[in-house]
């Protein structure tokens, strides 16, 4: 109930901001001068911006399974499958979080952990993961991805997403209609209505500004990630098992996950900047800085 409060506040929040800043910067009187209803395309920003990430959130279970083929272990058939389930139920109740669904996919090493809710996540991890590691590495890999859990990492990433596409979807289209509105009139002055030239310049403002964006929410994943791993050697009452895994994940080769799995995975393999995941090495030397 807590974070469902967060979100509607920070939706709030975000409308409220944008109309003050734009107000004090007098670009509301422009645009209300040009035609433009700052408060409707507020709202319009606000709904598409925090609808989509909050559809995306509230299906991302399903969306995982779907993507990975991941298949729920309801009754454990083998050994593994009964420790795998019996290691996210211990390290779930460290954590203080309700258990989490768990399942298995066919890949390459990786793991992921999504869902809308702290107490109803999904914890999944592939094959690959299985066969490569030993089961002291896989318990500090589970851990990491509880502690994405027990963080309400899924949700603080919407919040983020959806404050991220409210900005662009406001500022694209209230820069795209000033522009054109300046170089679109008549010679009496007045306005001859959007052209085609304000598609163009929202469809370029909301390119760059998305990478813009894209470039905040790559670096708040990386100190998630941080977070994350700081939580599994706290749940393991040691780093050395979480840095030992560290170590091992970066012998692998990590299996790509789909574009919405992408920042919950162990491990990216973007550009510094666009990376979701800081380096390994990054990633093991904080931990032995602990």
């Amino acid at each position: 109930m807590k974070r469902v409060i967060l979100f509607l506040l920070t939706n709030l929040a975000v409308v409220l901001v944008l109309g003050i800043v734009t107000s004090l910067l007098g670009v509301d009187r422009f645009l209300r001068t040009a035609g433009l209803d700052v408060g409707a395309l507020l709202a319009f920003a606000a709904i598409l911006g925090f609808g989509g990430a909050t559809i995306s959130l509230l299906l991302s279970k399903t969306l995982a399974r779907w993507s990975t083929g991941a298949q729920l272990i309801t009754t454990p058939r083998t050994h593994d499958e009964a420790w795998l389930v019996e290691t996210v139920a211990r390290l779930a109740d460290r954590a203080k979080i309700g258990m989490p669904e768990v399942a298995i996919y066919e890949g390459e090493p990786n793991a992921f952990a999504t869902g809308a809710f702290r107490d109803s996540a999904l914890v999944a991890v592939s094959t690959g993961l299985l066969r490569s590691m030993r089961r002291e590495e896989v318990e500090a890999v589970l851990g990491h991805e509880v502690a994405h859990v027990a963080n309400g990492d899924m949700v603080t990433m919407t919040l983020l997403q959806g404050v991220m596409n409210t900005f662009v979807i406001f500022a694209s289209r209230a820069l795209g209609f000033l522009i054109d509105g300046a170089l679109n009139r008549d010679d009496e002055g007045g306005r001859r209505g959007p052209g085609v030239g304000y598609f163009v310049i929202r469809l370029v403002l909301e390119l760059l500004l998305g990478a813009l964006a894209s470039l905040l929410i790559a670096w708040f994943s990386r100190q998630r990630e941080f977070r994350a791993d700081r939580g599994a050697a706290e749940l393991l009452g040691q780093p050395h098992t979480m840095i030992g895994a560290l170590a091992r994940l970066g012998q692998l080769e990590a299996g790509a996950l789909p574009s919405h799995l992408a920042a919950m995975g162990v491990q990216g393999r973007l550009g510094r900047m666009f990376a979701t995941h800081p380096p390994i090495e990054q990633r093991i030397a904080a931990l032995q800085a602990r």
